[in-house]
């Protein structure tokens, strides 16, 4: 038997009623959801709004940058502009240094939405993909080069957080330098110009503090062993090198300074020898 409430013909226009605001609630979610797309964009960035997050900038081009991603077109008043210098590294490889306008590295957002001015850079050696950099400056070690296979032309290329290329007159927004010929082979061993061997014991040091003549350009290869422990430093090239007591150490570096350089420890404070650079 049913309720008291439900009888009589008031219960049907009860029920058709529910079952209208629950049709018109799953209507509301459906249009919920469609709303973004049908499904929660990921790549929002801070300060941009949906539509910029979802949507593009400039034309995106049938033609791509050699290497498989398409190019994205837009204006020269308006597109973005990079610069290239590379210089050699006192250690190893090249500090290469990009200057940019209209552009800034967004990390954060790679692989989110192209906005306009803002992305990554590729760096390509002879024309093949080498790394991918997120701000002005990277340090190109020799082992990345010969991993390579060798080469002496460097390019940056600019991209979108999607991984689109700018362009500009359907060519990509680059800038190309010249490593020089030492990239494109490895560099041989060479054996050092100047050997110096000293030793330290009981505060005095063998052979007697002398100079030692180096041209300019040569290495230098220190070979020092103390009988206590101390710091072995070169004045002027600021290196130095820990000496463990009792064993032999070897500091090697490039004669770049002219001049004459005193080698001493540190802790005994002890004159070794004097480097003369010409």
């Amino acid at each position: 038997m049913a309720p008291a409430g439900l009888r009589g013909p008031a219960a049907p226009a009860r029920r058709r009623g529910r079952r209208v605001a629950l049709s018109l609630l799953a209507a509301a979610l459906l249009l919920g959801a469609n709303a973004c797309g049908g499904r929660a964009t990921t790549h929002h960035k801070p300060g941009t709004s949906h539509e910029q997050a979802t949507g593009s900038n400039g034309r995106l081009l049938t033609a791509d940058d050699g290497s498989g991603h398409r190019l994205r077109q837009v204006d020269a008043q308006d597109a973005p502009e990079v610069d290239l210098a590379v210089r050699p590294d006192s250690e190893d490889g090249w500090n290469v240094h990009l200057t940019v306008r209209n552009f800034r590295f967004t990390p954060d957002s790679v692989g989110g939405a192209a906005l306009l001015g803002r992305g990554h850079a590729r760096l390509l050696l002879d024309g093949h993909p080498l790394a991918r950099v997120y701000g002005t400056w990277f340090h190109l070690p020799e082992s990345l080069l010969r991993a390579a296979g060798g080469g002496t032309r460097l390019t940056a290329r600019l991209y979108a957080d999607d991984h689109t290329a700018w362009a500009v007159d359907a060519a990509p927004v680059q800038a190309t330098a010249t490593l020089g010929g030492a990239t494109s082979t490895p560099t041989p061993t060479r054996t050092p110009d100047a050997t110096v061997e000293i030793s330290v014991r009981d505060g005095k040091v063998s052979p007697a503090p002398g100079r030692t003549e180096v041209k300019k350009g040569r290495t230098v290869r220190l070979q020092v062993r103390s009988d206590r422990a101390d710091t072995l430093h070169v004045h002027g090239y600021d290196k130095e090198a820990r000496l463990p007591a009792g064993r032999t150490v070897t500091l090697t570096f490039t004669a770049d300074r002219t001049g004459l350089f005193e080698v001493e420890t540190h802790e005994s404070d002890l004159l070794l020898t004097q480097l003369v650079v010409r």
